[in-house]
C-alpha cells in the first residue's frame, strides 16, 4: 500500500511578547485546521481560539478549511489593539504640531 504523500508547511503565530514558529509535514491535501492542531500551538498559546481569530497564509486571510500546500506559511492574526488609519493619522498630526 502506497504511503500518503507530504507537504512542509509552518505555522506561526506572534504576540508582543514572544513568537512561536513550528515547521511540520502534513499529509497533502491538509487544511490549514490540522496543521494548527498538528503542529500543538493550541497547546502552548491557549488564548488562540480560533472560532473568533483569524487565519491566512503569507499575509492572505483563509479559512480553516482552505488546503495546504506545500511551503505554505500557516499565520494566526491575533486582534488589532489599534485601528492602522488612526495610528497612522495620530503619527501625522505629532509629527504635523
Amino acid at each position: 500500500m502506497a504511503e500518503a504523500a507530504e507537504i512542509r508547511v509552518q505555522v506561526c503565530y506572534a504576540t508582543p511578547a514572544r513568537q512561536i514558529l513550528r515547521e511540520l509535514q502534513v499529509v497533502e491535501g491538509a487544511t490549514l485546521h490540522v496543521a494548527i492542531r498538528q503542529s500543538g500551538m493550541l497547546d502552548e498559546a491557549s488564548e488562540i481560539d480560533l472560532s473568533v481569530l483569524h487565519v491566512g497564509v503569507f499575509g492572505k486571510r483563509k479559512s480553516l478549511d482552505d488546503v495546504l500546500r506545500n511551503g505554505d506559511r500557516v499565520e494566526i492574526y491575533r486582534p488589532l489593539i489599534a485601528d492602522p488609519k488612526d495610528s497612522r493619522r495620530r503619527r501625522a498630526d505629532k509629527k504635523a504640531g
